[in-house]
């Protein structure tokens, strides 16, 4: 479970509260929105050619018992003309704290529309008496099929869906339950963990990327860090006691969460790095403590696997030992010097009365789906992320993968071959109807959302 980031709680968890704006004499479009039932907007900006709106939307806690209480969904919208497709991105997380308008790769290249949602769990969009057997694969999707429904009265154009990483697979899942909410979707590095145990795919990953050299050096200074034990949990634990940081909500001990942080650099080092930055890993025979602790800070980042960082992410390991599933690798190079054999799992980042077993009919039945059904499905993956190990396989439904030359787990469009871009612009604007000289024109000075957002560590 390669899920780590120095995550800033105090500017991810704040709930946002801007005064509703004023409505204008003459606003047609702020007319539409309001007139959604069980939507409201909580904020508007106009920029230079879009609007963007923050909003909440009602739904049920549970989809199958609509009556037994709800929750307010945050979501946010990039408006640029009603007769612009529109791109439902669902980035598998939470929303920032203050949303401001950015656009995902596939909406700058379709000068779409962009609807953003935050996954339900994910703080606020959680109900008051959480329930977490309703945090599943279909109840999101029925969130994003009943705001795709309630949209579709202002966008009635062509629908695109997109997301990374979690995302991606958030994405591949509303279209599985409801393959008729869009016209198609673009998954950026999206894992396919079809069986839970069997992941020789990672193993096979990692005895393969990049130089032999590069690989070595990589496991002799994983392999380091666990002799040095004895000096490098100290200060793990003095920064534990300086920052405030505790573990036995959810890791346990600082022993613990120093050996799942050591387990994680590898996994983290090629999801985020490149070869060129091979040359960055200290020389385990004669790097320094400080060399060892400072790089692992660096590429895996002590503080991640602490109560304090692990909370925001628990919709994400729930999900992940429930229905999702996680990577399990052999490490056979470090046999002798783990304390803890067990420990590398989803369970393990969750306190006792979120963790679950394990239920493996919803992935297998995603995974057959997707490769004999499934239409109209675009997968991007990134030749040295380790995410991209198991992947999707896509049907001939219209439907295709693309792999980018030595990218990470940052892989995008952009990133391919020229060749393989051109390919797969034109497939994504001929589902949405856009023709390539019309999608060049007129693009939004607005920032990039590469879709992965600050979690650098987590899928």
């Amino acid at each position: 479970m390669r899920h780590r980031i120095v995550a800033i709680l105090a500017s991810v968890l704040v709930v946002l509260t801007p005064a509703i704006p004023a409505r204008a004499a003459d606003d047609p479009l702020l007319d539409q929105l309001t007139a959604i039932p069980g939507l409201s907007v909580v904020s508007d900006t106009a920029g230079t050619g879009y609007r963007f709106f923050v909003l909440t939307y009602r739904q049920p806690a549970d989809h199958r018992h609509p009556k037994q209480g709800t929750y307010e969904q945050r979501l946010t919208l990039l408006h640029r003309s009603d007769t612009s497709p529109t791109v439902l991105y669902t980035n598998g997380y939470g929303l920032a704290a203050t949303p401001r308008a950015t656009q995902t790769e596939p909406t700058a290249l379709l000068n779409a529309n962009q609807v953003s949602v935050e996954h339900r769990f994910f703080t606020p969009s959680r109900p008051a008496a959480a329930d977490w057997s309703d945090l599943n694969i279909w109840q999101e999707a029925s969130d994003e099929h009943r705001i795709v429904t309630a949209l579709k009265s202002v966008y009635s154009g062509r629908w695109i869906q997109t997301g990374g990483s979690k995302g991606g697979m958030t994405s591949v899942y509303h279209r599985r339950f409801y393959p008729g909410d869009v016209d198609g979707v673009v998954a950026y590095v999206a894992p396919d963990d079809v069986i839970n145990p069997a992941d020789t795919a990672y193993d096979k990953f990692f005895d393969t990327v990049g130089t032999p050299a590069c690989r070595a050096a990589l496991d002799a200074v994983q392999a380091e860090a666990l002799r040095r034990r004895d000096r490098l949990v100290p200060r793990l634990e003095a920064d534990a006691a300086e920052g405030g940081w505790t573990f036995s909500r959810t890791i346990g001990t600082a022993d613990r969460s120093f050996e799942m942080t050591v387990l994680d650099t590898v996994w983290a080092f090629w999801q985020y790095s490149s070869a060129a930055d091979c040359a960055t890993v200290p020389t385990a025979a004669t790097a320094t403590d400080d060399d060892i602790y400072g790089w692992i800070d660096t590429v895996a980042g002590w503080s991640f696997y602490t109560d304090q960082a692990l909370e925001y992410y628990w919709p994400y390991y729930y999900q992940a030992a429930s229905q999702l599933g996680w990577p399990s690798l052999r490490f056979e190079h470090l046999r002798g010097l783990r304390n803890y054999p067990g420990l590398y799992t989803a369970n393990s980042s969750l306190p006792p009365e979120l963790r679950r077993a394990h239920n493996p009919l919803p992935m297998i039945d995603v995974d057959l789906w997707v490769r004999t059904a499934a239409e109209r499905m675009l997968f991007i993956y990134g030749e040295n992320d380790p995410w991209g190990a198991e992947r999707f396989t896509p049907s001939k439904r219209d439907s295709a993968l693309y792999v980018a030359p030595g990218a990470n787990h940052g892989a995008n469009i952009a990133k391919l071959s020229p060749s393989n871009a051109a390919t797969a612009t034109a497939t994504l604007r001929r589902w949405a109807n856009v023709p390539a000289g019309l999608a060049a024109t007129a693009p939004l000075d607005l920032p990039l959302d590469d879709m992965l957002g600050d979690r650098r560590r987590i899928n």
